[in-house]
């Protein structure tokens, strides 16, 4: 697959706290279309984490491992709206029908990845 797509870098940088090496929970979700409660579902956190500890490990890990997916969505659909909702919305039938951001939560992002990339080099997936 080919390096970061530079639409994502604007994309991505959207999500960045302020004055901290973090990625922004609420913003993530924003740009998703979740609820914080789902956010957190995701993430393997309570939801009073998103706001109270945006800055946990756990939380921290799957957005940073959702941007990884993203990034390689923008890739194949060369844009971002489309990268989102494939992301959030689209079952894959070779992972039983669940979605990247299922995926992710469950700490399968190589797999999803590997899936990316060969549909990026022709294949049907």
């Amino acid at each position: 697959m080919s390096a970061t797509h530079p639409a994502f870098l604007g994309f991505a940088e959207e999500f960045r706290t302020p004055g901290s090496p973090t990625i922004a929970p609420d913003r993530f979700a924003s740009a998703m279309h979740l609820q914080v409660q789902d956010l957190a579902q995701l993430a393997g956190v309570h939801r009073a984490t998103i706001s109270d500890s945006p800055g946990n490990a756990r939380l921290q890990g799957y957005l940073r491992e959702s941007l990884r997916v993203l990034s390689a969505a923008l890739v194949v659909t060369g844009d971002h709206d489309r990268a989102t909702y494939w992301f959030r919305n689209v079952p894959i039938p070779e992972f039983g029908h669940r979605t990247a951001a299922e995926l992710v939560s469950k700490g399968h992002t190589d797999a999803v990845l590997d899936y990316l990339a060969s549909i990026d080099s022709g294949s049907t997936g």
